[in-house]
């Protein structure tokens, strides 16, 4: 802790969303592993030169630093860790689990066990792994590590012929817990249908 505020240094974590700020900068939304949920401002992000642009992607390991007090710190570095492809309904999928992190989790709260289960979610999905048993084991894990969970044993997330049992389970706890439902859930459903 400093006088002007707090310094993190290579703290591991995701962009889970970015949303513009003024001309030049971006809102980044990161889930790190130490420090949970943060809000982040990457000021001169959005220039086409600046050294943030193309590491401030979704999916991808980054190691970041920022400093400042507040609720939105400032992003002093980013760097990118291995590149992680996700495509078509891979990717989708890794949207809805950045919306349910974003809407579940409390700011600056740490859940090392869910940033875990997020970086295996991701892993699974893109080793092609099946999508209802990755999405269906990540939202189990994200309610049990935030307090949320179901008064039940684990189950077998790849028995195909219990997932929709599980899944109709899962939503219920979840739209319990939401004020408004999840967009990405929609458009998953929607994409189930092609």
């Amino acid at each position: 802790m400093t006088r002007r505020g707090l310094r993190i240094q290579d703290a591991q974590g995701y962009v889970l969303h970015t949303s513009p700020w003024r001309e030049t900068s971006l809102i980044v939304q990161c889930f790190t592993r130490a420090h949970g949920c943060v809000a982040l401002v990457a000021k001169g992000a959005k220039r086409p030169y600046s050294a943030l642009r193309p590491v401030l992607v979704a999916f991808q390991p980054l190691w970041l630093s920022w400093s400042g007090s507040g609720e939105i710190h400032t992003l002093v570095r980013a760097e990118s860790g291995p590149v992680r492809l996700l495509n078509g309904r891979a990717m989708m999928s890794a949207w809805y689990l950045n919306e349910l992190i974003l809407r579940l989790l409390a700011r600056e709260d740490p859940h090392p066990g869910v940033y875990d289960a997020y970086e295996a979610a991701l892993s699974a999905l893109t080793g092609g792994r099946p999508h209802a048993a990755v999405l269906r084991r990540f939202e189990w894990l994200l309610l049990e590590q935030a307090g949320y969970g179901l008064d039940a044993p684990m189950p077998d997330f790849d028995d195909a012929a219990a997932e929709p049992v599980l899944r109709q389970a899962l939503r219920e706890r979840l739209d319990e817990l939401l004020d408004t439902p999840l967009r990405t859930r929609q458009v998953l459903m929607d994409l189930q249908r092609y």
